[in-house]
Parts: structure tokens; sequence; C-alpha cells
């Protein structure tokens, strides 16, 4: 029988099908820098409470998140933004991925009488599917030319229908980095007219300024709690993108609706997983360690790209470059093909909305021996 409901479209990066056959036709095999997934390794002290909490994994972990972890998770926003948030302001999510797909159709039945999510029209896929999945009406907002949300383009019908407002600090693919201001400012709008504001801050570790030093990270949360979420990871903080660790902060009464539709729908992290996640959050400076090791990337890798005619015009932060044609002469497809040929995989930027199509994103998420070698293969003059 024919589907007559929602058909999921093609997942963005099973479009890539035919470039990564290409790319991994080069001698030496494809560098796949399409994915953000991390590659470095995970902090000792994580995998050691990993695996010394997994002989007590007989029983069901706490869906909220166990008190340490929610502990834990308190004391880093606590330490790393200077914001206090309480641990009974906290809840585990499944990775941030699950949280972001899921939070629509959450907040949507604790109030059905909104039916719109705005998101910016640059932006992560899932923040758009996630409101198709909750029979929402998902409005892409414009950014402006630094790549952040411009609200002063929301028709105020849509305003006013407006359940959630997604932000992101800083922002996936375009690197772009707001601050303080620009999160003030978005909080300041939704809330003016009854929306949530929910800020995807899982790159916060990764905030560099225009000269690629180290910058102090933005929350929402520093800016009143009151219909706001900050969601963060383990992810990409910690590399532990394979054990699925994240959790959202907030608006009190918020979070604790969140956390009680998680506990019917069995939406539960892992015990040994929390315990890995606990240890990490408690560890700064592995985080520092990764976060030179991005910045030495960024700056390697953007010396070959600019010598194969390829500019970085977006923001200085996160583990993404944002590139386009110095000539702007081709569209991301035809460049995303230029470089599969030379055994790099890049994601084309209109897989992240329409307005990104005259670009790619490349992702540093590769070792430096991989990295070096399409850096080589760019600066190489022959056809590979």
């Amino acid at each position: 029988m024919a589907v007559t409901g929602f058909v999921p479209p093609p997942y963005p990066h099973d479009r890539l099908a035919e470039l990564r056959v290409t790319a991994e036709a080069v001698p030496g095999g494809i560098v796949d820098c399409s994915v953000g997934t991390p590659v470095d390794p995970m902090p000792e002290l994580a995998r050691r409470a990993l695996a010394d909490a997994a002989g007590a994994a007989t029983g069901y972990p706490a869906a909220i998140g166990a008190p340490a972890y929610r502990e834990a998770a308190a004391a880093w926003i606590g330490r790393r933004f200077g914001v206090t948030v309480g641990p009974g302001a906290v809840v585990a999510c499944v990775g941030t991925k699950e949280l972001v797909a899921s939070l629509p159709r959450v907040l949507a039945l604790r109030d059905p009488s909104r039916d719109t999510l705005l998101y910016p029209d640059i932006a992560y896929p899932t923040y758009e599917m996630g409101a198709r999945l909750a029979g929402l009406r998902a409005v892409p907002v414009p950014v402006d030319e630094r790549w952040l949300l411009d609200l002063s383009r929301v028709d105020e019908e849509d305003a006013a229908r407006a359940l959630l407002v997604w932000v992101n600090e800083p922002g996936n693919p375009t690197g772009s980095s707001g601050g303080a201001e620009h999160l003030r400012a978005v909080a300041d709008w939704a809330r003016s007219r009854g929306a949530i504001v929910a800020s995807d801050e899982c790159y916060a570790e990764f905030t560099f300024d225009d000269a690629g030093a180290p910058a102090p990270p933005a929350t929402i949360l520093a800016h009143g709690h009151d219909r706001a979420l900050a969601v963060h990871s383990l992810s990409k903080r910690s590399n532990m993108a394979g054990l699925r660790a994240g959790f959202v902060a907030g608006d009190a009464a918020l979070v604790s609706y969140v956390g009680e539709v998680r506990k019917h729908a069995g939406l539960m992290t892992p015990g040994p997983v929390q315990a890995a996640a606990t240890a990490a959050l408690g560890d700064d400076l592995h985080v520092d360690e990764q976060r030179a090791c991005y910045a030495r990337r960024r700056a390697d890798a953007l010396d070959a790209l600019g010598a194969w005619g390829l500019v970085h015009d977006g923001g200085p932060s996160t583990f993404y470059l944002w590139l386009r044609s110095a000539t702007q002469a081709e569209d991301g497809w035809s460049i995303a093909r230029r470089l599969a040929e030379r055994g790099l995989l890049v994601s084309p930027g209109g897989l992240y909305g329409p307005g990104g199509a005259a670009h790619v994103r490349l992702s540093l998420t590769q070792p430096d021996e991989r990295l070096a070698l399409a850096c080589d293969r760019l600066t190489t003059k022959e056809r590979v």
C-alpha cells in the first residue's frame, strides 16, 4: 500500500554516495571530512569510569540522569560559563541529536496552542526535522552577513505562532559566533512573544576569536532561565559521540516537564555512559588539548585550501570550515565534486539550507596524518 502520510526525505549525508565512490577510488583512499565525527581519543578517565561502571549496570538507569551526572553538568556550567544552575534544572538525554529531534513534540504536548518552530535558514537539518516529526510548521529564519539569526525578518504572524526558537551558538555549519550580545537579543525577542528559546551549545568549548585564539563561550542561560533551554553534549567536548551523552538545562519548570515525559518514553542514557560523562565533565585539561588540536588543524587546512582557490567566509569557531570559491564561480556540489576527485569528501552547503548552496562544509575531524594527505593532494599540481 502506498504511504500517504509523512515520507522521510533522503538522509542528508546519504546524498553523498556518488561523491564517496569517487573519493574512495583515489590512491591512498578517501579523507572523509563530510561529517563531524570525532576521531581523537576519548579521555582516559572517561574510559576508566565507563569500564568500572559496567559491572553494576544490571538495573535501569535514571531517565532524567543520575544525581552525580546532573550535579557534574551543573558544576560544569557554573565553572565554564559563570552561571548558576541547580541539578534539578538538568535532565540527561541520549546525545543531543535525539533531544533536538524530540523536544518540539514534547513542548507541543505542553502547549498545543502554538504550532510553529523557528530555526536558522542555514543550519543543522535536525532543527527542521524535529518540527516536521512533531507536526509543527517549520519556518526558516534568514541569517545576516555574520551568519546569525536575523529575527527582524520574521513575519509577525509566524512570531505570534512560535512555540520554539532554535539558536546555535557557535553555529554549525558556518562556525559563526554571536556571543553574549546576540544570545541576549534572541532571548529577549523570544520572551517578548511568549516563545521558548532553545540554544544548541554543543560546540561551546570550541569558541575562538577572529585571530584564532580561544575565546570565552556564551550561553543563553546567562540572560535568565525563564523560557530558556541550553543543550549540551559530550560528543564533541570529550570525543564521546559513540556513547551518546548529553543534557538539557535551564528553566526548571520546562526541564522538569521534559524529564517527566522522557520517563514515560523510556529515553534513558545507559548508566556506564552517565558515569563516563560525569568523569569527563569534571576535567578540563583534555578539552584544552582538543581545542588546541583543532586550532592547529584549521590553520594548516586553510593554507592548502586557499592555494586551491577556496576561501573560508564563516566564523572562527567550531571545527568546521565554511568554504566557497574565491571567484564565486561555482556552487557547492561542483566544489565537492572537484574535491572528491582529489580524495577529499566534504558536504555541499545546500544540505544545510538553500542559502548555503554556494558553499561546502569541511570538518576537521580527521587524524593529523590524513588531513596532511588531503592538503598535500590539494597543493600538488598534477591530477591525483
